[in-house]
């Protein structure tokens, strides 16, 4: 079994950064590639950015150019740096990651965190 821990979510004025993280922990297994997703109240869940193994990365549009994932495989951390952060980023967090895990290709979810913007 693998758990993910976020952290770093809160409340930050428009304009205003913030930098989640995603740590996982267990044993006996490898992660492939890792991400960030979002839900905002009343919509459905979106993919922010993943990363894969390599570190080869990819963004939403409405987050280019203001949001930057990167990944420590040594510490099997996902980090999400927010800047430029406006109301509309309002939501729940969530990191994704899939692995192998004995042998299986298993996929978890982190607790969410959240981030709120205000004007």
């Amino acid at each position: 079994q693998v758990q993910l821990v976020e952290s770093g979510g809160g409340l930050v004025q428009a304009g205003g950064s913030l930098r989640l993280s995603c740590a996982a922990s267990g044993s006996a297994f490898s992660i492939n590639a890792m991400g960030w997703y979002r839900q905002a109240p009343g919509k459905q869940r979106e993919l922010v950015a993943p990363i894969t193994c390599s570190g080869s990365t990819n963004y939403a549009d409405s987050v280019k150019g203001r949001f930057t994932i990167a990944r420590d495989n040594f510490e099997n951390t996902v980090y999400l740096q927010m800047n430029s952060l406006k109301e509309e980023d309002t939501a729940v967090y969530f990191c994704n990651i899939d692995c192998l895990e004995s042998g299986s290709l298993r996929y978890y979810w982190g607790q969410g965190t959240q981030v709120t913007v205000s004007s």
